[in-house]
């Protein structure tokens, strides 16, 4: 993308959710690299800050910590401009700045089949997947996760059969037609 076209965009904020584990923040630094926009993971933050990963945070502190902790950041990444900001939608939904972030940018909520996700479900938790109660928590997540799909004037992309260097140039042809509809 020429820096013509970055500058179409002025201060718009490319927001990334949805649930295609495991390598969303591995694609998210990716687009950010190849948009040239400063890189905000959420997620990452909330881990930086308590020094734990979201797991270990949810089972020693709860659920009401985490979410604290979420809106907190979630508060000072509104903020941010020409960034490209990862954070589930779970957390889009809950933290109260919805509305501010569809003002100053463009949510791309990234899809996959539910059979496609429950195939990575039962990857990522191996032995873990058949405990009932590691899977309905894993199932709760995804239906959280796809509440963010309701909401209007989310784009998805589907990545259910799709390569990360396709989905990549998917969604980096999409930002540069927005600008040009913008421009």
């Amino acid at each position: 993308m020429a820096a013509s076209e970055y500058a179409l965009h002025g201060d718009l904020n490319l927001i990334v959710t949805g649930y295609v584990e495991p390598n969303r923040p591995r694609l998210a630094r990716q687009l950010a690299l190849r948009l040239g926009l400063e890189l905000i993971d959420v997620e990452r933050e909330v881990e930086e800050r308590l020094g734990a990963t979201i797991e270990t945070i949810r089972a020693t502190y709860g659920d009401r910590r985490l979410r604290t902790i979420e809106t907190e950041i979630m508060d000072e990444v509104v903020l941010h401009r020409r960034g490209l900001i990862r954070v589930s939608g779970h957390t889009l939904l809950t933290s109260g700045h919805l509305a501010e972030l569809q003002r100053n940018g463009v949510i791309i909520c990234l899809v996959a089949t539910l059979d496609s996700i429950l195939r990575r479900m039962h990857l990522m938790l191996g032995a873990r997947y058949h405990n009932p109660a590691a899977r309905a928590r894993a199932i709760g997540e995804l239906q959280r996760e796809w509440r963010i799909r309701e909401v209007s004037d989310v784009v998805e992309f589907d990545a259910t059969y799709t390569s990360e260097a396709i989905l990549i140039e998917r969604i980096v042809a999409y930002w540069r037609d927005l600008a040009i509809r913008r421009g």
